[in-house]
């Protein structure tokens, strides 16, 4: 039985959108199960404020968030992580980080939403996209019976949730 939280680390390019949602929503939803985390490549240096408004309206506490650098995470008294997800879009060419070690890894890529173009609520419905995948992903991992499940069958899993829940 597991009794300390399974460390996630999501990762992104730019870790201002995506990454930083996927953070906020696995803390709220795992429920202490997870400690979630969230990190870029090329970390953009603050979250983008449609990213903290919409947190903010779904009531999660945004003290939390910060643009960081994966390196924060790859020190020797950094947690241990159990999962990465990388959360950047291939279809649009961006770059997804890497990820070294033994964490179960998957890709979950989504369009950015940073990069939404048009109007201020176009842009808004892009966040609350994102935001929605997430949540349905992110549920639906937290629904696995990670303490009985097989390490291939994990694996099996997580990629059918980036590929097929959308």
């Amino acid at each position: 039985m597991q009794t300390k939280p399974y460390n996630v680390l999501f990762l992104c390019t730019g870790n201002s959108a995506r990454s930083i949602l996927a953070e906020a929503v696995l803390n709220r939803e795992g429920k202490g199960r997870f400690a979630a985390y969230s990190a870029g490549s090329l970390p953009a240096g603050v979250p983008h404020p449609l990213a903290i408004s919409l947190l903010e309206r779904e009531g999660i506490d945004t003290a939390f968030a910060r643009s960081k650098s994966w390196d924060e995470f790859a020190t020797p008294d950094a947690p241990k992580m159990d999962f990465v997800f990388t959360v950047c879009d291939n279809a649009a060419a961006e770059e997804c980080p890497y990820w070294p070690g033994q964490p179960m890894t998957a890709h979950w890529g989504l369009p950015d939403p940073a990069a939404a173009t048009g109007t201020d609520a176009e842009k808004s419905l892009a966040f609350a996209a994102t935001y929605a995948s997430l949540l349905r992903r992110i549920q639906a991992f937290c629904a696995l019976p990670l303490a009985t499940i097989d390490a291939l069958s994990l694996k099996s899993h997580l990629k059918d949730i980036g590929e097929n829940i959308q």
